[in-house]
């Protein structure tokens, strides 16, 4: 599970028990949250330490969102240094360091020069637009440039094939960004992903209440299963190398960028 951004709570050190999981979920693997933009404009390895104490976190995610702060009135585009920042705040941080996107994928290109961190979250197209979010948030002409980027980006499937390519290709992968059901996981793990982050469907059900969240993970694990069995695969490894055809416009879009997508369907 990963928190929201933390930076609230960095200010506002009265918001830090809204943030408390562990006290209901003492075992899960946790990430605290923190958006590039504000290490560029003077956090450091303090605020990181912060927000993973806080939450008693297993490490800390960077949100990378120059999509929402380009087309947010009030938005910090200021991503020129973040290489460099993120590098420096990697060496100080002694707690694994991602990065994820939230909402417009990562690219082959993005991707290695991330892979000195310990892991990627690919956010891709097709979950929850934060252009489209900056659209119904604010009004006036921003309004309607959040619109016209409603959809820029590249979707989860191409990114994670993008993302196992390159100095990155060994990194964990999770795949997020329109994962609805246990079948879009069996595509994320034979696409390469090794987990997959489900967020919508989860707080639409959380707010029915904890038996309709229950519910909700055991028919996507049962339906993994399913697509496992049908498969013929009994563990996620041998998922990672099952064959899948991948057609349509991801295809178009591998292809463009130099992948070949007839390996996937032959291995």
């Amino acid at each position: 599970m990963g928190v929201g951004s933390q930076r609230a709570m960095i200010e506002d050190p009265a918001l830090a028990a809204s943030y408390d999981v562990r006290t209901f979920a003492p075992d899960i693997l946790l990430f605290a949250n923190l958006g590039l933009p504000q290490f560029i404009l003077g956090y450091t390895n303090g605020e990181a330490e912060t927000a993973v104490a806080a939450i008693e976190a297993d490490g800390l995610a960077i949100h990378l969102n120059p999509l929402q702060e380009a087309v947010q009135p009030e938005g910090d585009a200021v991503f020129e240094s973040g290489i460099s920042v993120l590098k420096a705040l990697k060496k100080e941080c002694d707690f694994p360091v991602i990065a994820k996107e939230t909402g417009a994928g990562i690219s082959r290109e993005a991707a290695e020069a991330l892979s000195f961190l310990d892991g990627l979250d690919v956010g891709g197209v097709g979950g929850t637009s934060f252009s489209a979010v900056e659209y119904y948030r604010n009004t006036g002409d921003h309004k309607e440039i959040a619109s016209e980027f409603w959809n820029w980006g590249i979707t989860t499937a191409v990114s994670i094939v993008e993302c196992r390519s390159g100095s990155a290709k060994s990194k964990p992968l999770i795949a997020s960004g329109g994962i609805r059901t246990g079948i879009d996981i069996a595509k994320a793990i034979a696409l390469g992903a090794d987990c997959c982050g489900i967020a919508l469907p989860v707080l639409k059900a959380a707010v029915k209440g904890e038996t309709t969240v229950t519910s909700l993970f055991n028919k996507v694990i049962y339906e993994l299963k399913i697509a496992m069995f049908l498969c013929g695969c009994s563990t996620i490894s041998e998922l990672k190398k099952a064959p899948l055809v991948i057609t349509g416009k991801t295809r178009e879009f591998l292809k463009e960028r130099g992948y070949k997508t007839e390996l996937f369907a032959r291995r």
